[in-house]
């Protein structure tokens, strides 16, 4: 996520300047150097990769999901010499980005993830109430989108996922009121999405607007975040050299708990189990360089409202063998999108 600013920086041309949330702090935890190779995994606005190619004589694999970011990030190829490769590629497709970009391994991986600037004031995205739009929601051009989801999920499950991945008190209510303007009208639009949850959540004065955990709910599971995540983080593990540098910024604290305990694990230290001692764990693959999250100042705040949610951790790569082995407790039991699909109401 980021915020816009006229300002300019070490590497001309391309689109217009975007400052990246923690950007400063992302890239001194990269510890970016000159003949570097680093992946940003959530290329957007370019911010990150911008500030990653003024850090040092280095080059970057920029990847989005969405097809327009990688459009407009062609000028600022162009003018990187070289040095900036765009592809549209998944967060889960990380190895073979790198083996694309012609790397076995890289010295640092960024993800910023969420719903970009550009995502959210473009109507025709379907990703923000402020302007009435489609209710689209995707990141790439694949799938179904959240107004196909609306018309064909059962109420149990949408209550379930307005719960869990919008944390959502009224996910019941919500449901079942979506649920029964459907059967009359269907909900194809934001304002109507929107207008329909306000009915049923009253939000205090100075609050969020009562869609807000809805339209969150419905973009995750659309574009199946909490899935493509850690399947990211594995990726990054397999293709990161010995001391290469993690870096994840989430704004959503299911995102965060993924990140969290993803590298608290790789990270824990070997040890023998008292009923198989003979047994011990991997040693760990990860080293983690922030105890705590990093969060942005008010400074940053102030100029980006965006930015509140942000916390950064950051890992760096030890010498032990990738593991594939999953990560305990990371995803909330919720169905499929094909499940959802296939079951209608």
């Amino acid at each position: 996520m980021t915020a816009s600013s006229d300002s300019q920086g070490a590497v001309a041309g391309g689109l217009a300047r975007h400052i990246p949330v923690l950007g400063p702090a992302a890239v001194r935890f990269l510890n970016v150097r000159d003949g570097g190779i680093y992946v940003d995994a959530t290329f957007g606005g370019g911010g990150y990769s911008r500030e990653i190619l003024s850090a040092a004589k280095c080059r970057v694999i920029g990847i989005d999901r969405d097809a327009s970011a990688i459009a407009r990030g062609a000028e600022l190829a162009r003018a990187c010499d070289g040095r900036l490769l765009l592809l549209q590629r998944r967060f889960s497709d990380l190895r073979a980005v790198a083996s694309e970009g012609g790397f076995d391994q890289v010295d640092g991986v960024v993800f910023d993830l969420g719903v970009s600037s550009m995502q959210l004031d473009d109507p025709a995205r379907g990703f923000s109430f402020r302007h009435d739009g489609p209710l689209d929601m995707r990141m790439g051009d694949e799938g179904p989108t959240a107004g196909d989801i609306l018309a064909a999920v059962s109420e149990r499950d949408l209550a379930r996922i307005i719960a869990m991945l919008g944390e959502e008190r009224h996910a019941r209510s919500v449901a079942r009121a979506l649920v029964r303007q459907r059967a009359s009208t269907p909900i194809r639009s934001t304002r109507t999405l929107a207008q329909a949850v306000a009915a049923v959540v009253h939000a205090r004065p100075g609050t969020i607007h009562p869609a807000t955990r809805t339209f969150q709910a419905l973009r995750i599971f659309v574009n199946d975040e909490l899935g493509e995540l850690p399947a990211g983080l594995s990726a990054a593990e397999h293709i990161l050299k010995p001391g290469g540098r993690l870096v994840v910024v989430a704004f959503h604290s299911l995102e965060d708990r993924i990140v969290k305990s993803f590298l608290s694990q790789r990270a824990k230290p070997p040890g023998s189990s008292r009923h198989f001692p003979q047994q011990r764990a991997a040693a760990p693959t990860f080293r983690l360089i922030t105890k705590r999250p990093i969060v942005p100042d008010e400074a940053e705040v102030a100029a980006n409202p965006r930015a509140r949610s942000a916390k950064l951790r950051a890992a760096e790569r030890t010498e032990a063998a990738a593991t594939s082995a999953p990560v305990a407790g990371l995803l909330p039991r919720l169905p499929s999108i094909s499940q959802v699909m296939g079951r209608g109401r």
